[in-house]
């Protein structure tokens, strides 16, 4: 199993010039690693309005539930014990989205688990 796909459920915040969803409302997102493809990195895809799959160093998350850091378009920072914020930047304005942050870990367990399995073809 080298392909990793996990829903959760997040709040997104956006300053986008497009149409909002309830920011109050938790919506369904994906996470993605691929650890035959794109070993060093996971991807997040957000629904609706704001459908865009953003492909950032799983590093950066890892790194990001202990401490804030960032790079290019992503930011990543631990809110509270219990949440993490992944901030996406782009032409169209910036979305926040807050998770819980066992969420994350979990499907960062699941991906190093997927890194260290053998491919077999």
């Amino acid at each position: 199993m080298s392909v990793v796909e996990q829903y959760a459920r997040a709040h997104i915040v956006t300053d986008a010039a497009v149409p909002l969803i309830d920011e109050l409302e938790a919506i369904p997102v994906t996470l993605r690693y691929d650890s035959e493809h794109d070993p060093r990195h996971v991807r997040i895809g957000l629904p609706g309005a704001h459908g865009r799959e953003w492909t950032f160093d799983r590093r950066l998350l890892e790194e990001g539930l202990r401490a804030p850091v960032g790079s290019g378009e992503v930011r990543v920072w631990p809110c509270g014990r219990v949440q993490a914020i992944v901030e996406f930047h782009s032409a169209q304005g910036v979305s926040v989205v807050q998770f819980e942050r066992q969420t994350l870990l979990r499907f960062l367990r699941r991906t190093y688990t997927a890194a260290a399995e053998p491919v077999t073809h």
